[in-house]
């Protein structure tokens, strides 16, 4: 059993976490914070979570996360840096969902971003969270940094046709598209309802923050250079992710459906669908599940795959989860095994 704090506890993964720690065996949540929260109970706010924690929303401070095992920090870029350093100083491990940690060249964070990155020493030394890439290095780490939503479902869609060379990588493209709860919770014109329903839009076309974190991940897989386009869109659906991948063909007698089945047959969070398939992304949606399915529209020289993720479970706090059961030796899909929602 291993006591677990989350900073950020009132967000959309925030309470994701708490929603999927409930019911884990082997952890105790002993510290949520929340400053606009403070000294209000968890399920006062969050109801569907009576019955599951019975805390208080504490200040966020190094007191009140000293005696945890391992931190979540479910909070806005820029702020797990700032606690990072004495947290790990006093034997805590971390799990960040947010960006601070996910890029390894601090000027290139700090383009991106747009602040001071106070704690670049620890760049280096933290360990980028994707399960099916970097399990053995998640085992020792005691700092991880959860990807991005975006950056998973391409990632998946991405690495056995790069890691079998058998694309061009120089000509990737990756058109993806989320539901709004990809924004946060914090209150914003472009989540209202009538501004997001009804409607479809692409954005951060000239550059994305996620566009670097992809390139580098992708990079460290890939024999070859690595060119990527990746163009966002807002879509009027609440939970999800569904990435659709372009690339051209450098071998074409390559048996695609077999290259992706062998490549995950041993990750029990990614599902090749059987050929012909169009993934959807409310079959994902609840779960720390990534849908995949490949094609070759008209037997031509491009390969496109299609990837599917609930944005805030296998696109975060899932993922996070899954990351800490590695960490700490446990069952990897323990607390994960939800099946997805209906309807």
């Amino acid at each position: 059993m291993i006591k677990v704090g989350i900073v950020g506890g009132t967000g959309y993964t925030g309470v994701e976490l708490l929603r999927l720690l409930a019911t884990h065996p082997m952890v105790e949540v002993c510290a949520v914070t929340s400053r606009a929260e403070k000294g209000l109970r968890v399920d006062s706010v969050y109801p569907s979570l009576r019955g599951f924690n019975d805390l208080c929303f504490v200040e966020p401070s190094i007191d009140q996360l000293v005696g945890c095992d391992l931190v979540f920090f479910a909070t806005p870029n820029a702020t797990a840096m700032h606690m990072a350093v004495e947290l790990l100083d006093k034997g805590v491990k971390l799990i960040d969902l947010s960006a601070d940690f996910r890029l390894k060249d601090v000027a290139v964070w700090e383009q991106w971003y747009g602040a001071k990155h106070v704690c670049a020493e620890l760049l280096e030394q933290a360990v980028y969270g994707l399960p099916e890439t970097n399990r053995e290095l998640i085992k020792t780490a005691n700092l991880v940094a959860n990807p991005g939503c975006y950056p998973t479902a391409t990632q998946l869609g991405f690495l056995p046709l790069i890691k079998a060379n058998v694309i061009d990588s120089s000509l990737l493209i990756a058109d993806a598209k989320s539901g709004v709860s990809g924004a946060g919770r914090s209150a914003s014109v472009v989540g209202l309802m009538s501004e997001s329903g009804e409607s479809f839009k692409a954005y951060g076309v000239p550059g994305h923050r996620h566009l670097p974190e992809i390139t580098q991940q992708l990079t460290s897989v890939s024999s070859t250079p690595v060119s990527l386009t990746f163009t966002p869109h807002l879509v009027p659906m609440i939970r999800g992710i569904h990435a659709t991948l372009y690339a051209p063909l450098l071998d074409q007698g390559v048996d695609l459906q077999a290259l992706f089945e062998t490549y995950y047959a041993d990750e029990p969070f990614v599902d090749v669908l059987p050929a012909g398939a169009h993934p959807d992304t409310g079959d994902v949606r609840g779960t720390n599940r990534c849908q995949i399915a490949v094609h070759r529209p008209q037997g031509g020289n491009m390969v496109t795959v299609l990837s599917v993720i609930d944005n805030l479970v296998k696109g975060a706090s899932g993922q996070a989860l899954h990351n800490m059961n590695i960490m700490f030796g446990f069952d990897e899909t323990a607390g994960l095994n939800q099946v997805g929602f209906y309807p």
